[in-house]
């Protein structure tokens, strides 16, 4: 039996007045995702540990098996891995967000939600090839972000980033953490500078003030971590797997883990993502390709809980995901279906949140329980409530792949 694993990002969240004291999976209409509850097992999950709030990253380390505290150095690595940069290890990488400043002070940390950044990357890859020494490679990524990888001798992932984090501040000088991140710290404010200048008079650019929409004028670097080295999930599970997803974070950790990374035509990363390609793909990896394992990775959700947009979040539910469970579930064929969240987004917060999330399990041999619904109130199935870390070894027993401990 083959694994494959839905990963609604954000899709959980939290009761809220807007929506009277509902979650917006509970106010959306999903008799696609309750007829699959129906069918198996059921509970909660803390994809980390209970009350950890996880990023994407991490959860999603977590629960494909790899311990998050020792495997995660930060986000830059597994961005730059995902927007097609062959990263070595002992790289230091950034993740970047192009943002617009204004009298030294950010205004927009993404730019307007820039969605086209192409042009401005080359742009600014022209200029910057090489700072005192060390190599330097720049690539646009989804949206409004991108990646940064410095690679040479003597660097360090012990500096700080530039992003102040909130609109209406200036931007942080990067600094070194200790002193063996000096070298590092300079270069990456050289790198910025050097950005800034390639960026200020950008026809681009000027397109936009002209359209009235923010420039994208600066870099913020983030998310700085060193390359690391990781055991590849074939030798770590035995499985010979895939990834698809329209965002360059999950690309990357795909990458760097040894998955296949799947591309599909319309997979934006974003709510307006043809989900439904990125379904037939999925079933075309599992049947055709034959892999073992296809984890199929939906965003949207997560998009419309950090902006604080219920209406949004039940539209993407409806509309982007219900057909897509509703397709699964009629193609997948001796397949274990776990359907499930890399953690919450509750619209009051407009971030993460450290609540468990709803898993549901599908397949032949699970034991099914009494649960009929998916949403934050799987915790009475009889999957009870579990850890992200136990994922794989509860998907793995499921299909027999496994050894027994002991005797």
């Amino acid at each position: 039996m083959d694994i494959l694993i839905v990963i609604m990002d954000g899709i959980s969240g939290r009761p809220t007045s807007s929506l009277n004291g509902l979650t917006s999976l509970q106010a959306a209409d999903t008799p696609n995702l309750d007829r699959a509850a129906d069918k198996g097992v059921s509970g909660i999950m803390d994809p980390i540990s209970p009350g950890v709030r996880p990023g994407s990253d991490t959860s999603h380390l977590s629960l494909v098996g790899y311990n998050p505290y020792s495997t995660y150095t930060g986000r830059g690595p597994f961005e730059a891995a995902g927007v097609g940069i062959d990263v070595k290890e002992g790289d230091i990488a950034f993740r970047c967000n192009f943002a617009t400043k204004k009298d030294g002070k950010i205004v927009d940390r993404r730019a307007g939600r820039i969605n086209e950044t192409s042009e401005l990357s080359k742009a600014i890859q022209r200029e910057t090839k090489e700072i005192d020494g060390i190599k330097v490679i720049f690539r646009e990524s989804t949206g409004h972000r991108g990646a940064l990888v410095l690679r040479g001798e003597g660097l360090s992932s012990r500096i700080t980033g530039s992003d102040p984090k909130k609109p209406g501040l200036p931007t942080k000088k990067i600094k070194a953490i200790d002193p063996v991140g000096d070298k590092t710290a300079e270069i990456a404010n050289k790198f910025i500078e050097k950005a800034e200048s390639v960026l200020e008079n950008h026809p681009h650019n000027k397109k936009r003030i002209e359209d009235g929409l923010p420039p994208a004028n600066t870099v913020l670097l983030r998310g700085v971590g060193e390359v690391p080295s990781v055991v590849p999930i074939q030798d770590k599970h035995g499985l010979d797997s895939a990834i698809i997803s329209g965002t360059g974070l999950m690309k990357g950790i795909g990458k760097l883990i040894g998955m296949d990374v799947i591309e599909v035509e319309g997979a934006t990363g974003s709510k307006d993502s043809n989900t439904m390609n990125k379904a037939r793909e999925t079933i075309r990896q599992l049947k055709e390709n034959e892999k073992d394992f296809v984890l199929l990775h939906l965003k949207g959700g997560d998009e419309a809980g950090h902006d604080g947009d219920g209406a949004a979040k039940i539209q993407y539910i409806e509309e982007k995901i219900e057909p897509v469970i509703d397709y699964l579930l009629k193609e997948i064929e001796d397949t274990l279906l776990v359907l499930t969240a890399d953690h919450s987004t509750p619209l009051d917060v407009k971030d993460h949140s450290g609540d468990p999330v709803p898993i549901t399990i599908v397949g032949d041999g699970v034991r099914v329980d009494d649960v009929n619904f998916f949403n934050e109130n799987t915790y009475k199935g009889g999957l009870l409530r579990i850890k992200g870390k136990d994922l794989m070894p509860i998907c793995l027993d499921l299909t027999n792949k496994c050894n027994k401990y002991g005797a």
